[in-house]
């Protein structure tokens, strides 16, 4: 049986209600849901599919870019952690806390632990946690981990011993494993289809502004001890600075209008959605763009785990972990082991941190430059695009010895890496519903975080016996992986809802 929506465009807020029945002759769009159910379920999903296309039409607004740079913030922090994992062990390593050759766990060196010990906090929680948000709500989690990793964090920065400072890296890292996957979801389900590349471009431009703040404060505080306080404690208690973001997150961040309706929230997703219209209706001037047909809607309802592995999803969820393990490989390979693989081409320490603060400034900048075609070119090729380009370019930077050449090559790897890091972030939540978006997600992310684990050993071995060419030919063994999974089992995405694009 076919159940019409009639939609009229005069007017959007509850004064003048849009949900009416009209003649034939005043029609301008209907959503047809098929069904074989009760009436009452029929007029939910009716309900629902109307919000959705209501939430659809919404253009990109000043609004919707607040948002996003506020959950910018919160993914600095996160940012931080992990860029922090390169810089701030040879800090640890001059207070003593650390040693410098191979006497940490398993005989490897105490840089690669705490790597090893950030990572394996990051994909516990990711892995065991990201559901919740597809549970409780994004606000909620986004929240209570940005507070636990911003405590965590302070007992660390605390500690005086490798095992106490790996150990609370570990619980920090637990804390806000959840976060990014949580952050992509967000603006995934928030952006309409024709902006989502520029917004992860940017929100992602943001976040990397986390990488040249932990370069400079490392370059700036690791070799002093400011009021007789060791550098590094300083540099690693900095995300103090969190909880204003967190008091930020607590007022003004909404909850997602996708999550609310596909949890059976619809009087909260119609108010939410009522609101957003009218602040983009003050803001162009004018009327709303018309709605449009919804050709694929979700229906309310929770799923279980197993969905990823069944059809359509399985083939994507293979696809995604191939992408995720092996691009993890490359990216924090390079990233979380610029200055010793500086280091280990002659450079001192002092030159090691200016040269990483040097290149750190591509992280933010690339991203930024890419919002201006990251909607032009399909998600999938810009993915094959920065994995070949970490290949090529990381071979030919273990190959330089100069201070220009090292920058140079530097800054290339990490362009492709960048390219590579927020394609993909936005491209696996283009691949799921809303019922399982955050926990799917959340799942195939994990195992880059475990692919980071043995990234941190497998680069200190071949760093050990092979130097930084065979740190490298590691690395571009990786990419190709990438390259095909991607390339030949990837679907495109490009300018569909998330609706038709997870279907």
């Amino acid at each position: 049986m076919t159940y019409g929506i009639k939609i009229d465009h005069r007017g959007d807020d509850r004064s003048n209600p849009d949900i009416v029945e009209t003649p034939p002759h005043t029609l301008i769009n209907s959503i047809n849901i098929q069904r074989d159910a009760t009436d009452e379920h029929s007029e939910s999903l009716q309900q629902v599919a109307m919000i959705t296309a209501r939430f659809n039409r919404l253009p990109a607004s000043r609004y919707m870019w607040q948002l996003i740079a506020l959950l910018s913030l919160c993914g600095f922090f996160e940012i931080y952690e992990i860029a922090l994992t390169s810089t701030l062990s040879p800090g640890l390593i001059r207070a003593g806390v650390f040693n410098a050759d191979a006497k940490g766990l398993f005989g490897l060196t105490d840089q690669a632990s705490f790597a090893a010990a950030t990572f394996l906090g990051l994909f516990i929680g990711t892995s065991s946690f990201a559901a919740v948000a597809d549970r409780f709500g994004r606000r909620a989690i986004l929240l209570g981990s940005l507070v636990w990793y911003v405590a965590a964090t302070l007992v660390m920065a605390a500690q005086s011993t490798a095992v106490g400072v790996d150990l609370w890296r570990f619980i920090a890292g637990l804390g806000v494993g959840v976060q990014l996957v949580t952050i992509d979801s967000y603006i995934a389900e928030w952006v309409p289809k024709d902006r989502r590349g520029k917004a992860f471009a940017i929100n992602y431009g943001l976040m990397y502004l986390a990488v040249p703040v932990a370069a400079l404060l490392s370059w700036l505080l690791l070799p002093r001890a400011p009021f007789g306080i060791s550098g590094w404690r300083d540099a690693a208690a900095f995300p103090l600075c969190a909880t204003a973001v967190a008091w930020w997150v607590y007022r003004f961040l909404p909850e997602s209008p996708r999550w609310l309706l596909q949890q059976g929230h619809v009087d909260a997703a119609e108010r939410l959605v009522s609101k957003l219209e009218w602040r983009v209706r003050q803001e162009i001037g004018g009327e709303l763009p018309p709605v449009l047909p919804v050709k694929v809607a979700e229906t309310p309802g929770s799923s279980g785990f197993g969905e990823i592995f069944r059809p359509p999803y399985l083939r994507r969820t293979w696809m995604l972990l191939a992408l995720n393990i092996f691009q993890a490989l490359g990216f924090y390979g390079f990233s979380n082991w610029v200055p010793a693989l500086l280091t280990s081409q002659g450079v001192s320490f002092v030159k090691s941190l200016q040269y990483s603060f040097v290149i750190a400034i591509v992280y933010p900048l690339t991203p930024l430059l890419c919002s201006f075609i990251a909607d032009r070119i399909e998600r999938k090729w810009q993915i094959v695009i920065g994995a070949a380009g970490t290949a090529l370019f990381g071979l030919l930077f273990s190959q330089q010895s100069a201070a220009a050449e090292l920058v140079l090559f530097g800054s290339l790897v990490t362009i492709s890496n960048i390219v590579l890091s927020y394609s993909y972030h936005a491209y696996q939540t283009e691949l799921y519903p809303t019922r399982i978006r955050a926990r799917a997600v959340g799942f195939v992310y994990s195992f880059s975080r475990l692919a980071t684990i043995v990234s941190g050993f497998a680069i200190a071995i071949a760093l050990r016996d092979f130097g930084t060419t065979g740190v490298f030919v590691f690395i571009a063994s990786c990419m190709p992986v990438v390259v095909v999974a991607v390339g030949a089992f990837g679907p495109r995405t490009r300018g569909l809802t998330l609706e038709e694009s997870s279907q």
